[in-house]
């Protein structure tokens, strides 16, 4: 081989090899020991070429990749996984609450919240399900909840509990001792006690921001099973009066619209059957504390 370029190269062996491997590192080739050294007498530089390349092929021939490029993925089978249920009917909690109050926001569900996955809550999920091109199932599965999240605020306390149920409050301390009707402001619940036990407990709502419920240590002076208020044109059955025109007593009102009302500052019941038991059990005397 005749290599040109390098100035004093040709007729001194010894640098024409030191300098074709240099050539051959830069070139891509392999360099040959010198003739004798293995018995042939081949030139002292083998060039090796890049195999040729059939256009719009790699190098091994495959179409429509170069070389190293990791082969196209096959296509993926059909995911037949059936969706992830978040909520179905007969759980209960406060996540079944939220679903309820989501609804309620997207005027699909009108009653409630309750707690409970009914038929109600079906019935809401499955025709927002249809509105929406989703799978009608009544079912709560991740792609309806998340829907529905995108559409609706995160639901506060009371529109959790617009229709009752939250828990009740610690009773206050003044509530410990003797015949206590014992109501929370804070947590919105009646307890009442006898000897610092509680024996039942009721969600209650109080007078709106003019006509606020006082707070203080009363007493029971008057009952009255079928009242029906002149003042406000209004009945009050199961009536236990503890301060001047303000009682404890049934309102039809809360029973209808929950917390989305209030009370010209009486102490309102919404569950019938509760304050029906409450007025048989409760005496002329027994203490009632109002208290945040």
């Amino acid at each position: 081989m005749k290599v040109t370029g390098f100035s004093g190269i040709v007729g001194r062996p010894g640098v024409a090899v030191a300098s074709a491997a240099v050539l051959a590192v830069l070139c891509g080739c392999t360099v040959r020991p010198p003739d004798g050294a293995d018995g042939k007498h081949d030139s002292p530089v083998h060039i090796e070429l890049p195999p040729s390349r059939t256009p719009g092929k790699g190098p091994s021939g495959t179409t429509g990749r170069t070389a190293g490029t990791a082969p196209a993925p096959a296509p993926s089978a059909v995911d037949t996984t059936p969706p992830h249920i978040v909520f179905t009917r007969g759980d209960t909690g406060t996540g079944v609450r939220e679903l309820q109050a989501r609804l309620r926001q997207a005027a699909w569900l009108f009653d409630g919240p309750t707690g409970t996955y009914d038929d109600l809550t079906a019935r809401a999920v499955k025709g927002f399900q249809g509105k929406r091109g989703l799978p009608q199932t009544g079912e709560t599965d991740a792609v309806t909840w998340q829907r529905l999240v995108r559409m609706t605020h995160r639901p506060g306390t009371w529109e959790l509990y617009l229709m009752g149920g939250q828990p009740a409050a610690a009773p206050d301390p003044r509530c410990l001792t003797g015949r206590v009707l014992c109501i929370s402001k804070t947590s919105r619940t009646l307890r009442w006690m006898i000897d610092g036990r509680t024996v039942s407990t009721m969600s209650v709502r109080f007078g709106a921001q003019y006509t606020p419920t006082r707070e203080g240590v009363f007493q029971v002076y008057w009952k009255s099973r079928h009242h029906f208020s002149t003042l406000y044109h209004s009945p009050m059955p199961y009536a236990m009066f503890f301060s001047g025109g303000q009682a404890v007593h049934y309102s039809y009102d809360f029973a209808a619209r929950g917390y989305a009302g209030g009370s010209h500052g009486c102490v309102n019941v919404r569950d019938e059957a509760a304050i029906a038991g409450l007025f048989a059990q409760v005496r002329n005397g027994d203490k009632v504390v109002v208290y945040w």
